[in-house]
C-alpha cells in the first residue's frame, strides 16, 4: 500500500524519468499532482507492472491529476551534458509546467538539483513507497515506449519496438551489424569494441 505523498504541508508533486540506462532515444521525465483522495489498487513502480497494466492506469493518471506533464530531453542534450543531469533537467522542466504549480517536489532517486527554487526531497525508490512518484514512473515509462515505437517504424532493424533502445543483447548485434542511428546516445557507446564485452 502506497503513501500517497512524501508531506502534507505543500502541494506536492512527484517526478521520475523513464530511459535513463537506455542506448537509444530521449530520456523522459514526468511529474504528477495527485488529488487527496486519489487510490488505484494497481499503483506502484512501473517496473513492478506489466506493460498492460501501465496501460490501463495512464489514462487514469491523465484524467484524475491536478496535474501532470511529461517532458524528453534529447540524446543530443543527453551527450551534452550526461544522463543524470538530462534526467534532472527533465524533471525540472515537467514539475515548472504543472498548472496549478507544485509547492515541493518528491523526487524519486537520490541526486537532484532545483532549477526554478522549489523545496524537494530525494526517497530512494520512492516509486514503490508514493503514489505521486508512481504516478510519475507510470507516465515517464508509457509516454517513453510510445516514443520508442515511433522510432521503430523508422529504423525497424535495431527492434526497439521490443528493447525500448535498452542495451540487449540483440540492439547491441544491431549496432554492430548496422552501426549507430541519429538517435543512439553517442556518449553511450564509446567504440563498436565494448560490443565485446556483452
Amino acid at each position: 500500500m502506497l503513501d500517497l505523498v512524501f508531506q502534507h504541508e505543500l502541494r506536492e508533486a512527484g517526478c521520475d524519468e523513464a530511459g535513463r540506462g537506455c542506448l537509444a532515444g530521449a530520456v523522459f521525465a514526468a511529474a504528477v499532482i495527485l488529488p487527496p483522495d486519489f487510490h488505484h489498487p494497481l499503483l506502484n513502480d512501473s517496473k513492478q507492472l506489466t506493460e498492460r497494466q501501465r496501460d490501463l492506469l495512464r489514462p487514469i493518471i491523465e484524467r484524475e491529476a491536478v496535474a501532470w506533464a511529461v517532458e524528453a530531453v534529447s540524446p543530443a542534450r543527453i551527450d551534452e551534458i550526461n544522463i543524470l543531469k538530462a534526467s534532472i533537467e527533465g524533471m525540472n522542466l515537467a514539475a515548472h509546467r504543472l498548472s496549478p504549480a507544485a509547492e515541493f517536489l518528491a523526487i524519486d532517486g537520490n541526486r537532484f538539483q532545483s532549477h526554478f527554487g522549489l523545496p524537494f526531497q530525494c526517497i530512494v525508490k520512492g516509486d514503490g513507497k508514493f503514489a505521486d512518484i508512481a504516478a510519475a514512473s507510470v507516465l515517464a515509462k508509457t509516454h517513453r515506449d510510445e516514443y520508442m515505437l515511433r522510432l521503430h517504424e523508422e529504423f525497424p532493424c535495431y527492434n526497439w519496438a521490443k528493447n525500448k533502445g535498452y542495451p540487449t543483447r540483440d540492439h547491441r548485434l544491431a549496432i554492430r551489424e548496422h552501426g549507430l542511428s541519429p538517435y543512439h546516445r553517442l556518449s553511450f557507446n564509446h567504440s563498436q569494441g565494448q560490443l565485446e564485452l556483452f
